[in-house]
């Protein structure tokens, strides 16, 4: 298979969705691979090391879309990238359709194959491809809670370990996931008071089990929301839906019962946001207040750690790139249950539950829309 990748051209994106250790690995299973010139820059790879692991360097994205059957990307298509998607392209990456009716009417438009890395399960039914990323996600969470939490950043001036005679910084963190623990590790290690709320009684104890004593857990519901929202400095949010929209949590009410300068990092941003008032901001541009709160709702986040980043994405991904490329598109999604469930638009159907009930669409199962 003749496997792509591209520059990403979303603002303030600098990941690339293939290393050349990956470009290297699938050279030596039998596949072709085309990179865009200076694709890999800003995570820190050159052309000249992608060419030395096979890969044939491409001097415009366009040459990239028009060549390849399969292309690899980090963050969902942009408008200006619509038109280069052909019927039958397979385009692996993170789409988060839900959160867009216009990316997915220009896939429904456009009969490709819109397989997601956030929906596709692994075997245990976790969420292999968004984990690296969620992991990311919520440890810079905390990292920029904590710089906006600065007065000279527009927040209330407190630091969120506190000192000795002084108390710490409390933080609440909605969702007790991926982000959400990796956020609550964070904060719980400069020393904040960490409140914990999920609906997943179970997922709780687990919290309770492996968090230090200043990690507190509540079940999750609008009345223990209201009730420490108006005690935190900083909130952290990370539910999510495989495929849908986020839950609304955090209300316009809520936020004017907060401390003047606190901060919101919307993590769910991705698929909307969990608070009323979020709306998605860039790495140039993060921040913005509603009623004194401080909102940061970066839609990639990890894109500012794009060695990192890059890195771990490419750890998780190549196993199901070479699987696709080795079995074909149609053979791999009907072989794997957890792979299947990426598939979100084949062939101008739409065959993720979350995406047809998030704009009323008709839904159709993978096995009958590749018949």
């Amino acid at each position: 298979m003749i496997i792509g990748t591209v520059r990403e051209v979303k603002e303030d994106e600098s990941r690339v969705a293939l290393t050349p250790a990956g470009v290297e690995v699938l050279v030596q299973a039998g596949h072709s691979v085309l990179v865009e010139s200076k694709a890999g820059l800003m995570s820190g790879f050159t052309n000249k090391e992608y060419a030395d692991s096979g890969a044939s360097i491409k001097n415009s994205a366009a040459s990239v879309w028009k060549n390849a059957e399969m292309i690899v990307k980090v963050k969902e298509p942009q408008k200006s990238e619509f038109k280069l998607v052909r019927e039958g392209q397979i385009v692996f990456t993170y789409f988060h359709f839900a959160a867009s009716r216009e990316l997915t009417k220009a896939f429904i438009k456009s009969k490709s194959i819109a397989i997601a890395y956030e929906t596709l399960k692994d075997d245990s039914g976790g969420l292999p491809l968004l984990k690296p990323m969620s992991e990311v996600a919520g440890r810079m969470s905390i990292q920029e809670g904590a710089k906006y939490l600065e007065k000279a950043q527009g927040g209330r001036g407190i630091l969120l370990g506190g000192v000795p005679g002084v108390a710490p910084a409390t933080v609440m963190v909605l969702g007790a996931g991926i982000v959400g623990m990796n956020a609550t590790k964070m904060a719980a290690g400069l020393g904040s008071l960490v409140y914990v709320l999920d609906v997943d009684l179970d997922r709780l104890r687990y919290v309770s089990d492996i968090m230090p004593n200043n990690v507190i857990t509540l079940m999750s519901n609008s009345s223990n929301i209201r009730k420490i929202i108006s005690q935190a400095d900083l909130v952290i949010s990370s539910v999510l839906i495989p495929g849908g929209k986020a839950p609304k949590l955090v209300t316009r009410n809520m936020l004017k019962t907060m401390k003047t300068g606190a901060v919101i990092v919307d993590v769910a941003i991705d698929q909307g946001g969990t608070t009323e008032t979020s709306k998605p901001t860039t790495h140039a541009d993060p921040i913005y207040k509603v009623d004194g709160i401080v909102h940061y709702c970066v839609a990639n986040m990890p894109g500012a750690m794009p060695m990192t980043s890059t890195l771990a994405l490419t750890n998780a991904t190549l196993p199901y790139i070479s699987k696709i490329a080795d079995l074909g598109y149609r053979r791999a999604l009907l072989s794997n249950d957890g792979l299947k469930q990426g598939g979100n638009i084949l062939k101008g159907h739409v065959c993720c539950q979350g995406i047809a009930r998030a704009f009323n669409l008709k839904y159709e199962a993978v096995k009958k829309a590749l018949e």
